[in-house]
């Protein structure tokens, strides 16, 4: 398959309108929206990537449970092999409640679920030319074994990838090796900053040995190869929901650098899917089309300068 994708995968439940304080009490609130949709970072950028028309595979683990059913069910509609994906006997589904405000900010509550129980055996052993992980530090099991799950794909002839997304604990501490066994890094500006220390993380990644690729919303992303900065700005756009738009600027960039392996092209296809995936409610509902994607990305800016 094109790229396999390890991680997690869960029903994100999003509320629109919430209060920043919800009233308890046994009061009940009435909210503007309520939408259930395919959540977790893996799933999302593994539904992105198929809806862009690349092989998909999800290696992921769900409960036997209504949650699971439901996850299980949007992936392979989308496309997704989702034969890698296990059931936990006990444990149930992982389940995400987003509590979002007018101006894109939300509060995310997780209840973790199975998701620690899954780990660097349930990786099965595949042809694929790209391995992506995703939500490093709500899988603790899985961390441990990943720069030895990417040395092996890498020795294969496989490139990688890691989006850490967020850390609950605030300790952003990876495995020793990790950085060095990704070609490339996919954070988001604040993400980046706690991984490095540093206000400009960018070269404190790439001296670790990969390609790092730092996303900054709605100003798209830079990427630092070879002392030259490079960034891709899509057209400005308000989002109607920012839910999952840097896991479908993932799934965008690692896209096109699978059709062809041109780091600005797959920078701007990125852009471009990230910026799409907000028009709707949810992470994965308005999802581009590889037709859709090239056809923005034909106007995201791209410009470049020398790193000091």
């Amino acid at each position: 398959m094109d790229l396999l994708v390890i991680g997690d995968a869960n029903p994100d439940v999003l509320v629109f309108g919430a209060p920043a304080t919800p009233a308890y009490g046994q009061s009940e609130t009435l909210v503007e929206q309520g939408v259930l949709a395919l959540g977790g970072s893996a799933a999302i950028v593994a539904h992105g990537a198929a809806r862009l028309g690349l092989q998909v595979g999800l290696a992921a683990m769900v409960g036997r449970d209504a949650a699971g059913d439901f996850v299980l069910d949007a992936l392979k509609s989308a496309g997704v092999d989702i034969s890698a994906c296990v059931r936990h006997e006990s444990l149930p589904t992982a389940l995400t409640l987003c509590l979002n405000q007018a101006g894109g900010d939300r509060a995310i509550l997780t209840a973790p679920g199975c998701l620690a129980a899954f780990g660097p055996e349930h990786v099965p052993a595949v042809a694929a030319r790209h391995v992506h992980a995703a939500s490093y530090f709500l899988q603790p099991r899985l961390a441990a074994g990943l720069p030895e799950v990417f040395r092996t794909v890498r020795a294969r002839g496989a490139t990688t990838s890691l989006d850490t997304n967020d850390d609950p604990s605030g300790t952003w501490k990876l495995s020793e090796d990790l950085v060095e066994q990704c070609t490339f890094v996919l954070p988001n500006q604040a993400e980046a900053v706690a991984l490095t220390g540093a206000v400009d993380p960018l070269p404190v990644l790439a001296a670790a040995g990969t390609l790092p690729v730092v996303k900054a919303g709605r100003d798209g992303c830079v990427a630092l190869s070879g002392g030259e900065r490079i960034t891709a700005r899509p057209p400005v756009a308000e989002p109607v929901d920012t839910v999952g738009a840097g896991d479908s600027f993932d799934a965008g960039f690692l896209a096109g650098w699978l059709r062809n392996g041109d780091l600005r092209a797959a920078l701007a296809l990125g852009a471009a899917a990230g910026a799409l995936s907000t028009r709707g409610a949810g992470g994965v509902a308005t999802q581009p089309t590889w037709a859709e994607a090239t056809d923005l990305a034909q106007r995201v800016e791209i410009t470049s300068t020398q790193s000091a």
